[in-house]
This record gives structure tokens, C-alpha cells and sequence, in this order.
């Protein structure tokens, strides 16, 4: 199985994700996904920088794939879409429908990411006519459905698209066209004073009894529990997983892809860190269960 480096979904300062991408160069994953999926107010990075940077990520030697807005909502966010489309040098992670449209006109290849909401396989045979080459299946889309889909998929004589499973981070569980930060800082969202900029990993909130809950992220909401496939590596082989996804964290992200190297390259499963996996399991995403749970 690959390793990927799923979309940095926080908005980091610029020479903070600068340095943090020059570093991914020299990392052990096989494909790198770039670009702004949350928020098109966070321009500490503009597109044509997100470009620069596809192409040292390419000529370092990884397959890049430029992310696109899971929530598109301005003319002026189609028009980012469409000069990533339009550069043609690298599949595009398409998290709305838009993206799959000006994709398909183009003959540009790309991945439905896990915000385009595919839960039967004649969707995803559709998706393949229009150009789909990979799927990333939403976050609650647990072992059972993607088996469902494969199978359905067979039984209709159509080839599955590459597979990748969120192996390791934060759920982005919802999008809203309301901003959660500001909210919570009692601020417009128009004048939000780009406050997420303050939380790398996402503000934290807590239920009234204290207990850590969600995290808010601009417009996402993200659950707090940092999912983790790592017990599952034997599992997911023979589902015919090809990809493993890990997204960026604050802190820690290389020990976590070299974690994952080395557990692919050992064909072994890891040891649970104490993160959840219910989603894969068809029980509460913040349920521990199966390995992870010591079962």
C-alpha cells in the first residue's frame, strides 16, 4: 500500500506550511494532496504559491494531487478551481460536484474526495465515466459499505477505482457557510480577523460537563478523537486498499508516516495509540473497537 499525505486541513502561518512541505520532500509517502479545502479566506498561500509547491513536491519525486474546496460558495472560488484544472500537470482532489464537472470537460483525471458524498457503486461507476481514477470514502463509510460498493461494483462488470482510506487524523465531520471560529469569538465572519490562524490544530470544544468534544475549524467541524487504521493494516490489504491516507497534525506528522512505513514494509499491523477507529467498524466514530480496543 501507498502512503499519502492527505490536504492540510488548518491554516498555518505561510512560512510555517512553507517549511513544513519542504520538509514532506524528504518524507517516506508516495503522494502529497496541496491546496485550501476549508476556506478560500485563507490566503497565506495563493494558488499560484500552492503550484510552486506541487512542482518541488513532483520533482522531489511524489505523485501530487491539488485539493479543491469542499465547500464552494463565490465566482471567485470557481475561478481558483478552474485554474487548477486548467494547469493540467496533476490529478485534482474533487470535494464538490463543481470540481467533477470542470474536470470532466477538461479530461482532467481525479479523485472524489471524501466530501462528495458517494454511497452506492452506480454513483461511483458514474464517476469513473466522468474520470474518476481514485476514491477516498467519506469518513463514517466504514469497512462494510466500501466491501458493499466493491462487490456491487464486480457484479456490474466495472473496475473498482483506486481505493484510499483515512488511515490516520481528524475527521472533518461537517461544512457549514457560517464560520465556527468566529462564532465562537463572538466576531462577523466577514471581519473574522483570520482567528483560526491562532488554533494548528483546531479550537477545542468541550461538552458543559468539560469532556473534550469537537473541534471547530472556520467553517469545519472536525471530531476530537484523532482516528487510527494502524490496527487495521492486515485488514485493509485484503480489502484492496491501496492508499493510506494521513493528515497533517501541529506536531508529530513524520513519526506518524514513518510509524506507517514501517508497519506497510513489516506487512504488520501497529499497536493502537490510544486514538479511535469506530467509523471503520460501523459503530460511533468515537468508539475504540476491534484491535484498537484490545479485541
Amino acid at each position: 500500500m501507498k502512503l499519502s499525505l492527505g490536504p492540510l486541513q488548518y491554516f498555518w502561518p505561510r512560512q510555517r506550511t512553507l517549511d513544513f512541505y519542504r520538509d514532506v520532500a524528504a518524507w517516506p509517502v508516495d503522494v502529497v494532496y496541496l491546496g485550501e479545502t476549508v476556506c478560500s479566506k485563507r490566503r497565506e498561500l495563493r494558488t499560484i504559491d500552492w503550484l510552486n509547491l506541487a512542482e518541488e513536491m513532483a520533482a522531489a519525486g511524489k505523485e501530487v494531487v491539488l485539493s479543491s474546496l469542499a465547500l464552494i460558495e463565490a465566482e471567485s472560488e470557481l475561478g481558483v478551481l478552474q485554474r487548477q484544472v486548467e494547469h493540467g500537470g496533476f490529478w485534482l482532489e474533487a470535494n464538490d460536484l463543481s470540481a467533477v464537472q470542470l474536470c470532466r470537460l477538461a479530461g482532467v483525471p481525479f479523485v472524489a474526495g471524501p466530501t462528495l458524498n458517494v454511497y452506492n457503486h452506480r454513483a461511483l461507476s458514474m464517476l469513473v465515466e466522468d474520470g474518476l481514477r481514485r476514491w477516498v470514502p467519506g469518513v463514517e463509510q466504514g469497512r462494510q459499505l466500501i466491501e458493499e460498493l466493491r462487490d456491487g461494483m464486480h457484479a456490474d462488470g466495472h473496475a473498482m477505482p483506486e481505493l484510499e482510506v483515512i488511515a490516520w487524523g481528524r475527521l472533518p465531520l461537517s461544512f457549514s457557510a457560517r464560520c465556527f471560529t468566529a462564532r465562537a469569538l463572538d466576531l462577523p465572519k466577514d471581519q473574522c480577523g483570520f482567528r483560526c490562524i491562532d488554533y494548528p490544530d483546531g479550537m477545542p470544544l468541550a461538552t458543559r460537563e468539560g469532556r473534550p468534544f469537537l473541534r471547530i475549524n472556520g467553517i469545519q467541524v472536525q471530531g476530537e478523537e484523532t482516528t487510527d487504521l494502524g490496527p487495521e493494516l492486515p485488514a485493509l490489504a485484503a480489502l484492496g486498499v491501496d492508499l493510506l491516507r494521513i493528515y497533517p497534525q501541529a506536531e508529530g506528522t513524520r513519526e506518524i508516516v514513518e510509524r506507517f512505513d514501517a508497519a506497510r514494509a513489516a506487512d504488520a499491523p501497529l499497536a493502537p495509540m490510544g486514538a479511535r477507529n469506530g467509523y471503520w467498524q460501523g459503530e460511533a466514530g468515537m468508539t475504540l473497537t476491534g484491535h484498537g480496543a484490545g479485541g
